[in-house]
């Protein structure tokens, strides 16, 4: 019988079973001819006996046939785990290689610490991203033995449905072979019973009825002999043919089904074996592999440069790298600074007279003696600021000059200096200043008369911003995400993600005007990172920002897809109505969809506080629902916009990448 495709297998002689009925040459595939080991059993002679006997009855070919399917089964399930298992490897070790890198790259940045902590560390994630590695050729591993065992059981279940039809066909037909003789005999039977009766004389009523009308003994006798010839005939050919049948069957067919099934099953075993073996020898070398990437071996011909994971982290030298980060300053250090001194200012200490023999300095009425040629009248003006002198005596007429004090006599004479506040000479730095601020705030820094003209709400705007469309603002300039825009949301994120209500609370009005002012002439003067630069007030930048939203010609989500958006709410499935949302977004212009990234990225993080800030995705899509939105024909409609944005917020990650 052709083997469709199946490859030829050598003899065996199965011995005669236990009915008595001859052996017959079957192909199995083992030299000595016992079918016990076949099987796969070896249980000696009685053993093989047994199993000779079960494989040549009739329902041999059904056990093997079940115990295949066993077998395939088995196969199947095993290359499952192996799948599942090959998934799991590689999802942990392309985790780890994202881990070692991006802490790679966290290491280098100059926040953390470097020297040799960092070099040491470095080899710590080298170590974990040769483990990632070994991780990874484990991984592919199991998925080539999975794939392998797969593809065998699959070719054979293939052959086993096939010898199935084959074995199973030929089964049932010498069944309904033997069953067709049954019945011929039966029919045999009856017709020689009836002949019999009537060949001795038992007629019972005398007289037979037949289609042509009565007949007498004699027709009935021969009627009845040539039935049961023709009876007769019939039986023999019957019996004849389930005979023939039956020793094809036992002869060729039967043992070729038993032969194939039986090396079908010794395949499907031998190869789940196999990769049962092979799995067992990966997870020793992947065991072993990471063992020396942790710890290699030390030896002559291992590799001296790699060390331990231990002697890696022992070797850290926390006060070396202090030492070292410090030294590392020592060119920027300079000179040490001189000794602080107290040196008194010369007004503060009494006057001295110089001698009134030097004809060089004139004596007043007083006895006080002044340069000549440098007295000025500079108070004769401003009579309020006439200084006493320093010993009591009363108001000196024009000013009070103080000689150097007596170390400095050996230089030259001291030029002398009238003070004049009000002439526009600054005083010396223990007096008073002349005029006092007024201002009871700080003002935002470089606050210069330009920056004070910028705040002012009613001056005309240079460069306006606000009530701008995002597309003129990213023609004119040259960005996708206004820089307001960018400006409050990097302020919020510095400093109000832990303040109650941030975007529910208002802020001030005044400051909130002033910084509009200040976007709309030179937003380059801004820079948010500095409190001052927005009066300490967070709330009056998360008003800004709303107000620009507000401001827009066409809102941020805009009115072409405001009904989209309306309608893609209604959904009352959460998958669905948030796959109809991403598609609506990214069906948006460009600032559109750059902006409301960056805004929803943002509010992301806000939510992330909302045990501090109070603000989870629910308050903040009322917040931001209609100022995105815009305000429809439809007052009904706003509960709608929530819902949009509320689903955005609950689905960022799913909707926006995060960079």
């Amino acid at each position: 019988m052709d083997n469709q495709g199946f490859p030829e297998r050598s003899s065996i002689d199965i011995p005669a079973p236990v009915n008595g009925q001859p052996s017959h040459n079957v192909n199995a595939g083992d030299p000595d001819g016992n079918p016990s080991q076949l099987a796969g059993h070896d249980t000696g002679n009685e053993g093989s006996a047994m199993v000779a006997n079960v494989l040549q009855s009739d329902i041999g070919v059904n056990t093997l046939l079940i115990r295949l399917k066993q077998s395939v089964a088995s196969a199947r399930e095993f290359a499952a785990f192996l799948k599942k298992r090959s998934t799991l490897e590689e999802e942990h070790a392309q985790g780890l290689k994202k881990l070692c890198k991006g802490s790679h790259d966290s290491s280098r940045r100059p926040d953390n610490r470097q020297g040799g902590y960092a070099h040491h560390y470095d080899e710590v994630i080298g170590i974990h991203d040769r483990l990632a590695d070994n991780g990874v050729q484990f991984a592919l591993s199991l998925h080539q033995m999975h794939e392998d065992l797969h593809d065998l059981a699959t070719n054979i279940e293939r052959g086993r449905k096939q010898w199935k039809q084959t074995g199973l066909s030929a089964e049932k037909r010498v069944q309904d072979s033997e069953a067709l003789v049954e019945r011929a005999k039966a029919k045999y039977d009856s017709l020689a019973e009836d002949y019999d009766r009537a060949r001795t004389g038992d007629k019972q009523s005398g007289r037979v009825f037949g289609l042509k009308g009565p007949k007498s003994a004699a027709q009935h006798e021969d009627d009845l002999h040539r039935k049961m010839q023709a009876a007769d005939s019939d039986y023999s050919s019957r019996v004849q043919t389930a005979q023939s049948q039956r020793q094809e069957l036992l002869s060729t067919q039967r043992p070729q089904t038993v032969r194939a099934i039986l090396e079908l099953i010794n395949e499907c075993d031998s190869g789940l074996t196999l990769q049962l073996q092979k799995f067992a020898s990966f997870n020793e070398k992947l065991l072993l592999s990471n063992g020396l990437c942790v710890s290699p071996l030390k030896g002559q011909n291992s590799n001296q440069d790699q060390r331990s994971l231990r002697e890696v982290v022992y070797q850290i030298n926390n006060a070396e790298d202090l030492n070292n980060y410090i030294t590392s300053f020592s060119t920027k250090a300079g000179q040490r600074p001189a000794e602080v001194r107290y040196q008194p200012h010369p007004s503060l200490g009494p006057f001295q007279q110089m001698p009134p023999s030097d004809p060089r300095f004139p004596t007043d009425p007083n006895g006080q003696s002044y340069p000549s040629g440098l007295l000025q009248s500079s108070f004769s003006d401003h009579p309020h600021h006439v200084p006493s002198s320093p010993q009591g005596h009363g108001p000196v007429s024009d000013l009070t000059v103080l000689p150097n004090p007596p170390d400095q006599s050996h230089h030259e004479p001291t030029s002398y200096q009238t003070l004049s506040p009000a002439g526009g000479e600054s005083l010396p730095p223990h007096l008073p200043s002349p005029q006092l601020s007024s201002t009871m705030y700080t003002q935002p820094p470089g606050s210069s008369a330009a920056y004070s003209d910028l705040t002012n709400p009613d001056i005309p705007p240079l460069r306006p911003v606000f009530g701008v469309s995002l597309d003129d603002l990213l023609k004119r300039d040259g960005s996708a995400i206004p820089l307001v825009v960018y400006q409050c949301l990097q302020a919020v994120e510095l400093f109000g993600l832990d303040v109650e209500g941030i975007y529910r609370l208002s802020g001030s009005a005044p400051h909130v005007s002033k910084l509009r002012a200040i976007f709309d002439n030179d937003p380059n003067q801004v820079d948010f990172r500095n409190p001052e630069s927005f009066f300490h007030d967070v709330n009056s930048v998360a008003g800004l920002l709303k107000q620009f939203f507000r401001d827009l010609p066409d809102p941020l989500l805009t009115h072409e897809h405001f009904q989209d958006f309306i309608e893609a709410a209604r959904i009352e499935d959460d998958v669905t109505r948030r796959d109809s949302l991403h598609a609506i977004v990214n069906s948006l212009p460009d600032p559109n969809y750059a902006t409301l990234r960056a805004l929803t990225l943002h509010l992301h993080r806000v939510q992330e506080h909302s045990g501090a800030n109070r603000m989870n995705a629910g308050n903040l899509a009322i917040c931001f629902g209609p100022t995105l939105m815009g305000t429809g024909s439809n007052i009904a409609d706003a509960a709608w916009q929530v819902r949009v944005l509320e689903t955005i917020l609950q689905n960022t990650y799913q909707i926006f990448d995060d960079d």
